[in-house]
This record gives C-alpha cells, sequence and structure tokens, in this order.
C-alpha cells in the first residue's frame, strides 16, 4: 500500500506516518522504484498500535518498547528469556494502558454530566 492509502486506513496524517518513519518507529517495508514508500498490512497494524498509545499519553520511547516487545513475542525464533522480558514489558505498558482507560472513563462522565446540566438550562 502506498502512504495515502496507508493513511486513510489509519486515520493518521501523512506528515505523522512520515514522523514515525524517520523516528523509527514504523518503517515501510519497501520503496517503489520511484521511492515511494510501500506499506504492509503488518506496518498498518504496528501503525495502529501507535494510533490506540497516542491518546493515553504514551511517549515515542514508550511506543518503541512496546513495538520491540510485541516483534519479540511473534519471533518464533526468539530465544525464551527474550520472549519473557517481552511479555513483562507487555504487561506493565498493559497495566499502564487500563489506568489511563479509567481516567478517561471518568472524564468523560464528568463532561456527559455536564452537558445534561447545560441542556436543562437551554431548552
Amino acid at each position: 500500500m502506498q502512504i495515502g492509502q496507508v493513511a486513510a486506513r489509519t486515520e493518521l496524517s501523512l506528515k505523522t506516518i512520515r514522523h514515525y518513519d524517520e523516528m523509527g518507529l514504523v518503517t515501510p517495508s519497501a520503496r517503489s522504484t520511484g521511492g515511494f514508500r510501500l506499506y504492509t498490512e503488518d506496518d498498518v497494524q504496528r501503525l495502529l498500535v501507535i494510533r490506540r498509545m497516542k491518546p493515553l499519553g504514551f511517549s515515542l520511547e514508550e511506543m518503541r518498547e512496546v513495538l520491540d516487545a510485541l516483534d519479540a513475542i511473534t519471533d518464533g525464533d526468539a530465544a525464551e528469556d527474550a520472549t519473557a522480558r517481552a511479555r513483562s514489558v507487555l504487561a506493565h505498558f498493559h497495566a499502564r494502558a487500563e489506568d489511563s482507560c479509567a481516567r478517561l472513563r471518568t472524564q468523560l462522565a464528568y463532561a456527559e454530566e455536564l452537558t445534561a446540566v447545560l441542556r436543562s438550562h437551554t431548552g
């Protein structure tokens, strides 16, 4: 897939996708003869992991840690200790994501309460 198709699928801007490439988070799997970035489905899935982490406040370095851990787990040739370390990293970030989700649920509830109050005074 070319970058425009990937941008449409991931709802990320071209600039953001290029930035993640420059940062080494998601490198296109190939380049066309004209030098255009070409992405695979696995590349798209990596971008979606990043897109999901961003609103939860994860830094680029933390995103890299998660992606590296996911790679280690899916690598059939990874050593057992590397896989165990990767699972530990993912467990840590899973707990952080759960905490972030809980905070966002609370914020959403407050926002919904406010909209209800405002609605009751506008109609």
